[in-house]
């Protein structure tokens, strides 16, 4: 019997709770490349902050593809092939960037060539694989679920990450080059097998969405028409500065805990864990919050000036010298941050089906890409800032607390956009979010 038969309303919840799977599997290879690697290159090899934030940021450069490889999807429809094929190459990827890691030890010049074109290749793949995934769900999802859905499905990310920085931790240490190999092979490997266990079945699901066809316009003057359209350009330029201050943290996050509060490796790999752990829980209550009151556009407000707030928090932190204070910032930083990611999820998903102008593959692409443009660019600019400022201010804890104050500016910003610039009448409220949101908050 064909998906399409089983469910012709629409993917189910257990389907869309598989699938999430896949996105498991992506947030498991982002924490390993983010945060350890990242760690181990400034703290472990001494290396300059920027030089990790600048691989990233190639990784994330890359993901101008977005858009096209979205496009791609939409004329092939072929989009469980694009999954699994760029869920393989992100895999294969990120152990290649650990063992890059790992010889810069003995040979820094080499191990940053291959690292440079193993970050290459994860964007790649990341951009083949996660833009046709976001559309083979905004095609399936009856509209009445879909902020449930993003949610559910952002919320198995988080729990990847979670696990991923947890038993990472607890694994690296003590560390040694072949002990990150050994690590990255098999966080790697796990993150490929969800996908394959995510999409299992899933290639004879029909679309329930279906958009007019425009298969004989051009790439270029679909994505123009899309630019055109105010809500999707203003919806962009939101998701562009929240990502844009959350992604300036991220990479220097590790290093502040290691620099400043003297933690171990494995001590601040789980630091990402606790962020991560936050953003779980602040996603379960933007997703009740939101059921039960206000409009996702004020939800996805609130949620950026909580963490313009977190980021204050831990600008005073290396003052007091409190690792727990500085550990209930970063757990209160992740809180807020997941309140208006769930917000901004489920606009993107009803922003994806009413939007005037491509396929749900470029459309998709689009947002993803201006997210991804935002997080390159904020970790380079993260990193390099907090080098600028550690010398030119003389220590390290200036330094990251410039670099802090900047980012709750930025999501400050964000927050007056959404408010002032996205109608909420084109974002609505589902009935689903609330019916989700009712069952999380009974614990079911």
């Amino acid at each position: 019997m064909s998906y399409a038969a089983s469910e012709p309303q629409g993917l189910s919840w257990p389907s869309i709770a598989r699938l999430g799977l896949v996105q498991a599997g992506i947030g498991a290879v982002v924490v390993l490349m983010t945060s350890t690697l990242n760690r181990v290159m400034v703290v472990e090899l001494g290396l300059l902050a920027a030089i990790p934030g600048l691989l990233v940021g190639v990784h994330f450069a890359v993901q101008i593809l977005r858009p096209r490889m979205g496009f791609g999807s939409d004329r092939d429809g072929r989009r469980i092939t694009w999954i699994v094929g760029g869920m393989a190459l992100t895999s294969l990827s990120g152990l290649g960037a650990a063992a890059a890691t790992a010889w810069m030890t003995t040979s820094p010049r080499a191990g940053l060539a291959a690292a440079v074109v193993a970050f290459f290749l994860l964007g790649v793949g990341v951009s083949a694989g996660s833009t046709p995934f976001l559309a083979y769900m905004a095609e399936r999802v009856p509209e009445q679920r879909m902020a449930g859905a993003a949610a559910l499905t952002w919320i198995l990310m988080i729990a990847g990450i979670i696990v991923t920085a947890t038993v990472a931790g607890s694994f690296l240490d003590p560390y040694s080059p072949t002990r990150l190999v050994q690590v990255a092979f098999g966080v790697t490997g796990a993150a490929f097998v969800l996908t394959l266990i995510g999409v299992a079945g899933r290639s004879g699901s029909e679309p329930i969405h279906l958009r007019p066809s425009e298969s004989s316009a051009p790439f270029k003057e679909v994505l123009d028409s899309m630019w055109a359209d105010p809500q999707s350009r203003a919806f962009a330029t939101f998701i562009f500065l929240s990502m844009l201050a959350y992604s300036a943290q991220d990479i220097i996050l590790e290093p502040y805990a290691g620099a400043v509060f003297g933690l171990t490796p494995g001590e601040s790999t789980k630091i990402a864990g606790l962020q991560h752990g936050g953003v779980l829980l602040g996603m379960i209550a933007g997703a009740v919050g939101a059921a039960r009151w206000g409009t996702l556009p004020r939800w996805a407000a609130a949620g950026c000036a909580a963490s313009a707030l977190a980021l204050l928090a831990l600008v005073a932190m290396p003052a007091t010298g409190s690792v727990q204070g500085m550990k209930a910032a970063v757990f209160g930083l992740g809180l807020a941050n997941g309140v208006f990611a769930v917000a901004a999820i489920g606009a993107m998903m009803g922003l994806t089906v009413r939007g005037k102008a491509g396929g749900a593959g470029l459309r998709m692409g689009f947002w993803g890409a201006a997210q991804a443009i935002a997080y390159g660019l904020g970790g380079v600019l993260g990193a390099v800032g907090s080098d600028v400022a550690r010398s030119t201010l003389g220590s390290a804890s200036a330094g990251y607390s410039a670099v802090f104050m900047a980012e709750a500016i930025l999501f400050t910003a964000a927050a007056v956009l959404v408010l002032t610039r996205v109608r909420e009448g084109s974002v609505r409220r589902y009935d689903a979010l609330r019916q989700a949101g009712e069952a999380m908050a009974v614990g079911g």
